[in-house]
């Protein structure tokens, strides 16, 4: 089996890549902060020099990337390097990007003589862990084909969704749910604890109620111990917020929850819980200066 690339190992993408290295697919990997890549180089990945040796010795190329600007960084788009690291390769994006975005970076790589699949995944570091993300699948045919067997030791389920960027639309879609749900989680603790409810009473019959799921159940822990360590990052799900609300308005769709979502989370990132878990969105709620 030709070696395949990683780059990107951040809190989805290290464990993303680990379940790979022990499911003996042979890795070459790379990340921007070199530290990041030791785990990996322990499971038996070999750790490229620099971002341009991943693409000249892998036909196949996943990305988990924060956002278009590091994908961009990352195949030097816009230069003239751009076509030689991406002719006769398939290039993959786990991440989340703006589908108008993805749609115009696979027509480029096309053109520059690639392929291009976006394979975004539902799940947080946890599931990632775990083995357990949701993968979205979309492309041309013989790419997703490709892809598919490389995405499938990360996943529990791998959906095809067909062409560019479908993928990215139906993630989007799921993220209207998650995001309204673990902020609405939030809100009803932020509300018992101003009356006066325990906490973990109100945690107790949310679990063992209708409304329970694995999401609800690991964020109302997290908010009845004040447990911030991140699984997804407020600064992440601010910006998920803005592709949503940003797509909506593309569309002409309503998006009245996800638009005080997205403030929210930005008060959240304000008062300096960028890089804790979502679910310290509660402390926007109880800032006297937050949404009302």
């Amino acid at each position: 089996m030709r070696p395949v690339g990683f780059i990107g190992l951040g809190v989805m993408g290290q464990p993303m890549a680990l379940n790979l290295a022990r499911a003996d697919v042979p890795l070459v990997v790379w990340n921007r902060t070199p530290a990041r890549c030791d785990p990996l180089v322990a499971a038996g990945a070999d750790r490229a020099p620099t971002c341009a040796a991943v693409f000249e010795h892998c036909p196949v190329v996943l990305m988990m990337l924060y956002d278009e600007a590091a994908t961009d960084a990352v195949l030097e788009r816009g230069t003239g390097e751009f076509a030689r690291r991406v002719r006769d390769r398939t290039v993959v994006s786990l991440g989340t990007m703006s589908p108008r975005y993805s749609a115009q970076l696979a027509h480029d790589i096309e053109v520059a003589g690639g392929s291009y699949v976006e394979s975004p995944v539902s799940g947080s570091r946890g599931p990632a862990e775990a083995g357990e993300l949701v993968a979205m699948l979309a492309g041309p045919p013989d790419g997703r084909e490709l892809v598919r067997p490389l995405v499938e030791p990360l996943c529990s389920l791998v959906v095809d969704c067909g062409t560019v960027p479908a993928a990215l639309t139906t993630k989007l879609a799921v993220n209207v749910f998650l995001i309204a749900m673990v902020t609405g989680l939030a809100e009803a603790f932020a509300f018992a604890e101003r009356h006066g409810v325990d906490p973990r009473l109100l945690q107790t019959i949310i679990d063992a109620g209708p409304m329970s799921s694995a999401v609800s159940r690991a964020k109302a822990d997290k908010l009845v111990r004040g447990d911030l360590t991140v699984q997804a990052a407020i600064a992440d799900v601010r910006k998920n917020a803005e592709l949503i609300t940003g797509a909506a308005r593309e569309r002409g769709a309503p998006s009245p929850l996800l638009e005080v979502c997205r403030a929210l989370y930005t008060r959240a990132e304000e008062l300096g819980f960028g890089d804790a878990d979502m679910a310290a969105v509660v402390e926007a709620m109880r800032d006297s200066g937050s949404i009302t």
